[in-house]
């Protein structure tokens, strides 16, 4: 015999009523209606909830109120209808992402949690971006998902949770990360072009001395790093920053790293607009004249992670190519859309052509790479990772492509670069129009 179900059960009470009665109409039996009218005064308080929830942005943003970007990623995009179910599920995550005032509601529960309990608001942060093909990586614990958004070190000192969580819990394994990256130098080297690669190191490297005694990942992490570094500089042909930047840092008395932003500072651009001068054409930074140029606010990226607003003062620099004549000019881009900046050769300025995958790291060098490099255009990984045809025909127009490249996102493997399909579509291109 087989279970009585639920809905078995509700028509046999109604029976046992209805036949107590002799047949005749009862109460019990007016309860179908009375119960269908019930639940239809449900569905639709659930409908008019879900819908406040999906189009309350739409209609929110009509009015004027606007969702803010407070958060070290950009925020979910409505997406494409014709995408079918992927677009459909896609959705939570857009209206979520752009409600009105959600950031005033993770500062009000942050503050509530801090001053009521002591302690920090368990918010959740995104994961980083997984990658899209299959990878060997080992079955790690804990889950990527048990790590905190930022880690709280000393003297007010905040990290991205993303430094130590993509190094404890990669998408890939660290091998297949060095196997990819020297199959685009191969790719690059065999169009007649040279390939440089840069790794900025994240601040969980450069300055460990500001993190807490003990953290989730920390000896994990540590032991990632350091093969990590041993590995991208041997395997891959790196170059290796963190000895400038240490120097760096000596001789000013303090980081080239910032307390809570993940970034490094105007001074770490300059490294890395010197490293690349002198790898694309030796002797050429003997010139060069660097002086201060004044100070100027920037924004917090990692304390609006737990609920803070800030920003914070950094130095900038005039850069003079060869005499007193300052180069530098102020460029705003998150090279989304590929930003070219040309000038007039001049002495002491790079002039082959020079075309580069650069991230954030990259925006702080942006004035100092304007001043030196007299053709150097500059596109985001996601870019390259959204569109390599495109990405690969303007890698072509240049004789030295040059990647720079967050340490997590490669130590983590979730940089789009390292696809196999992307490094494929861009040999594809660059063997199609050889350096001449």
């Amino acid at each position: 015999m087989r279970a009585m179900s639920v809905t078995d059960r509700s028509h046999l009470d109604v029976g046992l009523i209805a036949g107590s009665a002799g047949g005749g109409p009862t109460a019990g039996s007016a309860g179908g209606p009375v119960r269908r009218a019930r639940h239809r005064g449900r569905r639709l308080t659930a409908l008019a909830c879900a819908g406040l929830f999906f189009f309350g942005p739409t209609i929110a943003h009509s009015l004027g109120a606007h969702a803010a970007r407070f958060e070290n990623r950009a925020l979910t995009t409505f997406g494409d209808p014709r995408d079918g179910w992927a677009w459909l599920t896609g959705l939570p995550a857009w209206a979520a992402d752009n409600l009105p005032w959600r950031d005033s509601a993770v500062w009000a529960t942050e503050a509530l949690s801090r001053g009521v309990f002591g302690e920090p608001a368990a918010l959740s942060a995104p994961p980083p971006e997984p990658a899209v093909e299959p990878v060997l990586a080992p079955a790690l614990r804990p889950t990527i998902a048990a790590f905190p958004s930022v880690i709280e070190g000393r003297e007010g000192w905040l990290y991205l949770g993303a430094d130590v969580s993509g190094a404890c819990v990669p998408s890939r394994s660290l091998t297949d990360t060095m196997i990819s990256l020297r199959r685009l130098r191969t790719a690059v080297e065999a169009s007649g072009r040279r390939f440089v690669l840069l790794v900025a190191p994240d601040k969980t490297t450069m300055v460990p001395e500001q993190l807490p005694a003990d953290y989730l990942g920390r000896d994990c992490a540590s032991r990632a790093r350091s093969e990590f570094w041993r590995r991208v500089v041997t395997e891959a042909g790196a170059i290796d920053l963190r000895p400038a930047l240490a120097d760096i840092a000596r001789r000013k008395g303090s980081p080239v790293y910032y307390p809570a932003d993940t970034h490094w500072s105007q001074e770490g651009g300059v490294a890395m607009t010197y490293a690349l001068g002198e790898l694309v054409q030796p002797g050429i930074t003997r010139t060069w004249q660097v002086a201060p140029a004044g100070p100027t606010l920037w924004p917090d990226d990692i304390s609006p992670l737990i609920g803070r607003g800030g920003e914070h003062v950094i130095s900038t620099y005039s850069l003079a190519p060869a005499g007193p004549a300052d180069r530098t000019r102020s460029v705003a881009s998150d090279f989304r859309v590929p930003l070219r900046l040309v000038s007039v050769p001049a002495a002491g300025t790079v002039n082959q052509p020079v075309r580069m995958i650069g991230d954030s790291f990259t925006q702080f060098a942006s004035r100092y790479l304007a001043a030196t490099f007299t053709d150097i255009t500059i596109v985001h990984p996601e870019t390259v990772g959204a569109a390599p045809r495109s990405a690969g025909e303007l890698l072509a127009g240049g004789k030295v492509v040059v990647l720079e490249v967050a340490e997590r996102n490669l130590l983590s493997g979730t940089s789009p670069i390292l696809l196999q399909p992307v490094i494929v579509e861009i040999a594809r291109r660059l063997s199609a129009h050889p350096a001449r």
